[in-house]
Parts: structure tokens; sequence; C-alpha cells
């Protein structure tokens, strides 16, 4: 349901934040007298009623509407809680080891604005901002509620909002509740609990591991109560999964503390005898967990995803998943799981794939209903804690204003206030369904890792750590004063954490995590598609409606596609990969197809969704198939590759019954999303036993189109290979990406599939497939010659991919070349050693073997290709090359000097003089 509009809305975009005082002002006295306003404004808020109304409920509540208010002590009153609300997040006293009380600055700051609260003590008449009734009251006073609001150890960012709902909810809430919150003495013990169960943990893993690495949480312990209220209160908010996303810091301590992770395996992890559970494991404070959490009799999912060195690149990774379950659901519903990531200070302002993620955030084909972002802010970045070094904005939290999501700044030396302020930025997310930021002000008591010594960088930071009192210490003290807990309930507490850790450390319990839960309702039917289905479904895709007024080359385009059906024309590619997904969705496989243009294709060939050329509605055939199962998406991209990518590999995790695709605009253009590839899609099954089945479409080909527009660095992808951890294809008809595709959804095993994929090669005739190889077909990892050759003639066999099959091809026949054979690798890994050893048996009496390839001889698939093949030692394969020479640059930019090389090949290839 499309959210009601409001006066800073598009339609008032000048009607912003920074001047609502003067509007307020302004529609105060149109309310009280509509003839007292100049004509403009008296016609705007007559014709906008429905845009002021949530401004003519809070004006009610702030001030009463009467001729007197109507003055400058009221408009006084305005500008001084404007203040509040704008700066008073400069004054707050949110850093826990310096503590500076601000309120001289902040006596300064107002006495600039014309503010003397020594002399100003006039009576003024208000109701209800100081949550009292008809009550006469000074500035001085108003000055005092709004500092205790604002100004003391907690205070909120969000006055650059345009959206007055936001605005005034977040006043409501925090004017009008956060002097009446207050725990109970039931709460305020747990919270201890919770915050000395944290403490211990990290005290625990020093005396028993002393100097090793554990990224400890200490100078932070908040976290641990911070997470056991957001599992709480989502439980009574309708989530049933939480994801969360976060780096090293406090990760082994959110594992036991929150997650439940068995002491004992944590232990192991940190002996000398550990073995990984699979693969080559990961370091101990890399790994995730997803535990099943029972609170009153309902259980929650909190689901902590495994994340590399990279820090925050698990951000998009969590929203990716966020949005696979999401899209499980019949209808949209995003209060039904909540995503969490935690950052560090350094690297939320200094990572650019955060500000990829927040671009991305609100798109349609990438929202998750807001995600809640906690900074762990211990001001320091390994060594680098001056401001000046670390970023160029005063808070590390700005980039969150490039959304206009709301920054809750609290310091994690006051539980209480953290509490609220939880319940506050949750309370929002659910409701205006936007991401919040919670600035949580700390320290790090240690450096950057156990073994560091952060002195020798931070001389003055960790004299006053080293003296300044433990969160635990702290609270205890003040729950003590305030008579909560006795003397001695703060050092029984330790005593029996303690006692627990070393109890549990000695007891195995051990389970395998992240264990992969295949949907099993999908399996072995590959076969079970009947070949009528085929054409009728080809059909039905190919029918644009009449209410559609497609624009006149899409009309071609589908006619073309419909004569393909009923058998008139040969499948080109477009029309194969389209058919693909359209017998997918018919048997139950949901498809999820994301990229920059991904709905049309770059290169004109695709045509998924269709525009009407007369009032811009969109009609998407596959979603228009009769008796389907399966949901088909397609979403146009932000013109990024590192945070999409990483959402879509996200997603592909946690979606076992879609067939998942992400296209790049040029192959050439993945490289921007290289920790992505190097960190999950190689290596996430290695190292953390998480599996996907996520394909990447990478145009390739050599047209004469520059360095960064010919290859999709195939080297880099055969260097990524070992232990059957990908599949990598170079399919070059239409019937082979159309099985291909099928092979991908429906096999059983799980690896991410990269696809080199065609740009001109899109539209060779040469390339297109008969329906009946659809129908009856399966996809080839190694194609034979197709020519008739006699075999007695043959000299030399040349081995290749992609579209230079075809150059070769078409010159071979031109020139009427009859001793070369033509043999496609269309799989290069992993290696059909098998196939090729059979195929070679038909010519055992060659012995001249060629690669031939576009690429440089540095590039491309030639290395890979060499060993492969003379490792097949029963033929004893001596193997040439034929291509470019090695070069630092992927290809010439002119068209020119590469046809001449292209030329050159062809005719090295062929022995053409």
């Amino acid at each position: 349901m499309q959210e009601k509009k409001n006066i800073f809305d598009s339609k008032f975009y000048n009607l912003n934040g920074m001047n609502q005082l003067y509007i307020e002002h302004i529609y105060q006295k149109f309310l009280y007298d509509s003839d007292s306003v100049e004509l403009y404004w008296k016609q705007l808020f007559q014709e906008n009623k429905n845009y002021f109304s949530v401004m003519k409920d809070n004006l009610k509540n702030d001030i009463k509407l009467n001729s007197h208010d109507i003055d400058n002590n009221n408009l006084n009153i305005f500008k001084l809680i404007d203040l509040f609300r704008r700066y008073g997040h400069k004054f707050a006293n949110l850093d826990p080891i310096r503590f500076i009380p601000q309120t001289d600055k902040l006596k300064k700051f107002l006495l600039l604005h014309g503010f003397n609260f020594i002399n100003t003590q006039k009576n003024i008449y208000v109701k209800k901002i100081l949550n009292k009734n008809n009550k006469i009251h000074s500035l001085k006073l108003i000055y005092e509620k709004f500092k205790k609001i604002y100004c003391t150890t907690f205070s909120i960012e969000y006055m650059y909002i345009d959206k007055i709902s936001e605005t005034s909810w977040i006043q409501k809430n925090v004017e009008n509740k956060s002097n009446r919150f207050v725990l109970k003495k039931q709460q305020k013990i747990k919270l201890l609990k919770q915050l000395v169960k944290s403490e211990i943990f990290e005290k625990y893993l020093n005396s028993r591991f002393p100097g090793t690495k554990r990224f400890s949480l200490e100078g932070c312990e908040v976290l641990i109560p911070i997470l056991h209220y957001i599992i709480r209160d989502s439980i009574k908010k309708l989530s049933s999964k939480i994801i969360i996303g976060m780096a090293h810091r406090g990760r082994l301590n959110v594992l036991v503390n929150v997650l439940n992770k068995n002491m004992y395996d944590l232990c192991n992890e940190f002996s000398n005898t550990y073995k990984p559970y699979y693969g080559t494991g990961d370091a101990k404070y890399h790994f995730g967990m997803c535990s099943k959490i029972k609170i009153k009799n309902k259980i929650i999912t909190v689901d902590l995803k495994p994340n590399p060195s990279h820090l925050e690149i698990i951000n998009p990774v969590i929203m990716g998943s966020s949005r696979a379950y999401i899209d499980k659901e019949k209808v949209f519903n995003s209060n039904n799981i909540l995503p969490i990531n935690i950052h560090g200070d350094a690297a939320i302002i200094g990572q650019g794939v955060n500000q990829e993620l927040l671009n991305m955030s609100q798109t349609n084909g990438y929202t998750v209903g807001g995600t809640v972002h906690i900074i762990i802010n211990n001001q320091i970045g390994f060594t680098t804690s001056n401001t000046k070094d670390i970023r160029s904005t005063e808070y590390c939290t700005d980039i969150a204003k490039i959304i206009q999501s709301p920054v809750f700044h609290v310091n994690a030396d006051d539980p209480e206030s953290v509490i609220f302020i939880i319940q506050l930025a949750l309370n929002f997310r659910y409701k205006f369904k936007k991401d919040v930021f919670i600035d949580l002000v700390c320290y790090r008591r240690n450096g950057h890792n156990e073994a560091d010594e952060p002195s020798v960088t931070q001389p003055l930071m960790y004299q006053k750590i080293k003296s300044h009192p433990t969160i635990c210490t702290i609270y205890s003290k003040l729950l003590e004063l305030n008579k909560v807990i006795d003397a001695t309930y703060f050092n029984d507490l330790k005593v029996k954490y303690r006692n627990q850790f070393n109890i549990n450390s000695q007891n195995s319990n051990h389970k395998i995590l992240n264990k992969i839960i295949i949907s099993k309702k999908k399996r072995n039917i590959l076969s079970n598609l009947n070949i009528n289905n085929v054409q009728y479904l080809a059909i039905q895709i190919s029918l644009i409606p009449d209410s559609i007024k497609a624009h006149n080359r899409i009309v071609k385009i589908y006619q073309s596609r419909y004569d393909m059906a009923i058998r008139k024309k040969l499948f080109d590619w477009g029309a194969a990969e389209n058919l693909a997904y359209a017998t997918l969705l018919y048997q139950g496989i949901s498809c999820r197809l994301s990229g920059e243009d991904i709905s049309r294709g770059t290169f004109f060939h695709r045509h998924a969704v269709i525009h009407d050329q007369y009032n811009g509605i969109n009609y998407i055939p596959l979603n228009n198939l009769k008796k389907i199962i399966g949901k088909f998406h397609i979403w146009d991209s932000v013109l990024s590759e590192e945070s999409v990518l990483a959402f879509e590999y996200g997603y592909s995790i946690d979606s076992y019954n879609t067939l998942n695709i992400w296209e790049a605009q040029f192959g050439d253009f993945a490289n921007g999303a290289q920790v992505v590839i190097d960190q999950f899609i190689s290596s996430g099954e290695q190292k953390w036993g998480i599996k996907s089945k996520l394909v990447m479409f990478l145009p390739h080909g050599y047209e004469g189109q520059g360095p960064e527009h010919s290859s999709a660095r195939i080297e880099r992808f055969l260097q990524l290979c070992s232990q059957k951890n990908i599949i990598i294809c170079i399919p070059s008809t239409a019937s082979q990406i159309y099985h291909l595709l099928r092979h991908q959804a429906f096999n059983i095993i799980f690896k991410p599939l990269i696809i080199i994929s065609p740009k001109s090669l899109l539209r060779n005739p040469l390339a297109n497939s008969t329906l009946t190889e659809l129908e009856y077909g399966y996809f080839k990892p190694i194609i034979n010659e197709i020519d008739l050759i006699n075999l007695s003639c043959i000299k030399k066999i040349i081995f290749c991919s992609g579209k230079i099959y075809y150059d070769l091809l078409s010159e071979r026949r031109k020139k009427n070349t009859i001793h070369v054979v033509l043999i496609r690798v269309e799989q290069l890994y992993p290696f059909p050693k098998q196939e090729i050893l059979n195929l070679l048996k038909l010519y055992h009496s060659v012995h001249n073997f060629y690669w031939c390839q576009e690429e440089p001889k540095n590039q491309g698939a030639w290395y890979y290709i060499q060993k492969c093949l003379t490792s097949i030692s029963l033929y004893n394969i001596n193997i040439q090359y034929i291509g470019r020479s090695s070069s630092a640059a992927p290809a010439v930019g002119s068209i020119f000097l590469h046809l001449k090389q292209q030329k050159k090949i062809i005719n090295n290839a062929l022995n053409i003089h």
C-alpha cells in the first residue's frame, strides 16, 4: 500500500525541513484566520488539505491555537526547540572515555542565536510542550526540558529528513517518552546479567588463550543486550527471522552469548589439534551460525552469516538473503524478516560498498523494508584515530543522510539509554520500512587484536581507557546505589558466569553448522516436461496483447519468435533463453534476473519486458503465462557491480528453488565486484560450507570495441578453479544456453555457474537452433566437428571456444579448407576430460593439435587448456597456440587494428597465406 503523500514529498520539494518552522507559523495563522495570510499561502493550504493534515495534528498537540499565541514568544519557543532538534547532538555526552560536559558550549551556541537564559524568565502560555496542559512556563524551563532530551547520553539526527510524517513521529516519541522511559527492576537485573556475561566471556578467553586473536568486544559489551532486546522485540512484531552481518569484533561473543554456540566447540577452534568440519575452513572469527531461539513458546531464527576479512562486503549479502526470504512468501511482507548489519566506525564510512548498498536499498528489486545498522564506534580504525585522517565528515554515520535515514547516537556506557534508543529505532524501522542507524559510541579496550599494543600509536587515548571502569562496574554501582542489587550481587554474578564458561568448555555438544537443506520437491523432474508443453510455452511468451502498444522493432522481434515457436524459423539466443525461463516457471522453479540493463539486454536481445509506447506500462510475458507455479522476477539494477552481485549471492544461498542470475553490462565490468567473486562465489563452500547456484552472465567477445568492452577476463575465473568449486561454460548455440540454464536449475549439486555469454553472436544465424534441439537435446560440454570432413584428409585439430569458432567456420567454408577440424570446448571447468578422450578416438591418426583464441596469449584460456590437454597422457598431445601475442591490455582500441589482428589469427589457424 502506497504511503500517503505529505507536504515534503516531490510536489513540495522546496518546503523542506529547513523551512518547517516558518511554514508551521504561517499555517498556524491560517488555521486561526484564513484571511490573515497571503493569497499564495491561502490557496496552497486550501488546495492541499490532505498534504497538510499531519502538520495540523502536530500543531494541535504542540501549541494552543489561539490569537494570543501568535506572537514572538511562541516563535521563540519554536526557534529554541528547533535548535535543539537540529543541533542537540553536537552537545550531547556521547563519548564514554571523554564524557566532557557540553553545557557551557551549548549556552554559548544558543547565545549566538539570541537566547540568554539568565535574563529570559518571561512567562508564556503553552500547551503540552512540557507534557502538562495549560501551564505557565518560561523559556528557561523549556531549555532544561529539551537539553535533557537532546543533549544527554543519546541524541538523534533527523531534521534533514524531508518527510514530515517521519520527523513528527520521532519528535513525538522522543520528546514525550524519553523522560518516562524507565526499566523495571527485573529488566535492569537482566540487563546487568547480559553485560556481565559478555565481559566475563572475553576475560575467560583471554585467560585460556592469552595473546591469541579473538577481536574482543571489550569496551562495547552492550552489543550483547542490544541483540537480545532485538530478538525479543522481533517476536512481538511478527519477524520470524533475523539475518545478521558483522565483521570480526565481538563475533565470538555474539556466537556464544546470543546464538548459543557451544563453548567446547569454540575452544576447540583455538586448539592446535583443531580440524575444520569441511574444506579449508576459516578463521574462527569469520564463521557464522544459524540458531532457533525460543522465547515464551515462540521461536525465531537468528542467522549470523560468515564473513571474510573484507569487512563491509557482507552487508549487501545480508540484504540479498533477506529479500530471498521475503520473495518466498505469496505476499510481499518485509515485517517477517529483520536484517541487521553491524559495522565498525572506520569501515562504514570508509568502504564504498556501503554507498552502493544504501543507494540500492530503496529500489524496487532490492528493498527489504529497512535494515538496522549498528555501528560499533570505538573511535579508531586499526591504528588511526584522528578524524582528519579517517574521514572527511563529522560523523562516521553521515553516509546515512544520502537516503535520509535517522541516526541515533548513544553513549555505550549508558545501557538503559541504549535500550531506549534501540526500541525507538526498531519502531521507526517497522513503521516506515526504512533503514535506521545506531551510532554506538564506545571504545576499544585492547588493540586491533589481542597481539597488538595500541598505546604505541594512541598513547593519550589508551591512558584514558586503562583508567576507565568497565560498563559492568559502572552499571552495577548505579544499581547498587539505587537499591536494585546488594553489594555482593555483582561479584557473585561474575563468579557464576566464569564457572559456567569453564564447565561448558570441557563438555562437547558438537553440531555441524551451516548445513544446507535442499528442497526435495524439485529434484529429478528435469525430464517431466512434456514436449507439447515446450511449444505451447514458446507460443505463449511470443504473444503481445492488443492492449499493449509495443515499439515497432519489438513487434518484429516477437513476431519472429512466434515463427520460431511454430517451427518456421530457428530459435535465436534471446528466444531460447526466454523459453528456458518459461519451462522452469511451468515446472515450479522461480527465476530472478538482475543487472544494469537486463530486462532489455545490453545487446538488445532479451526483451523480457515490453514497454508500452503510449502510457509506459510494462508488460512481462513470462509473468502472464497460465498454469505456472514459479515466480519470475527481473530487475534493472543500479549502476553497481559489487553491491548488486553480493546481493544476488546472498539471495542465492537462501533461495534454493530459484534460478538466480546476475548479468554484467559487459563481462569486463565484473572486475568491479572481484571481492565478491574471490571471497564468496569461488571459495564460500570451502571456507564455510555455504553453497550457491548463482549464475553469472558475462558478455565476452572481441569485436573491436576496445580494452574495456572485449574480455570477461576468463583467465581470472580459471585461476580460481579448484576442487570443483565453480562451473565455467562458454555456450555457442541457442540450444546450449537453453539446456545449460535448465540443467543448472535442476542440478542437485550446488555450484556457481559462470557463463561467458556472447555479444554479436546473439544474432549470428549460425548459432541458432531448431525447436527439436530444444525439446530433445541436452547440454554438451564438447561439440565435435559439424561439417562432413574426410578423416583421411585431416592434418590438424583446432580446439576453441566462443565467437572465434564461427569466424573460423565461416572462413573455412569460404576457402573450402578440408584438412582442419574444429572442436568447441563449451565447458572449461570442470574440464571434460572423458568427453575429449572419447572424441579423440575418432582422430587417432592426427598429431597436430592447436588451441585458437581471440584473447592475448597471457589471457583467456590458453595456459589452462594447455595444461589440461597435455595431461591426457594416453594420446601424448602436444598442443600449440594460435592467437594474439601477450599484452598488458585485453584488446586494442582501434577497430581497424583489431580487424587486422583478427584476420591474421584466422589465416594462421587455417594455413591461409
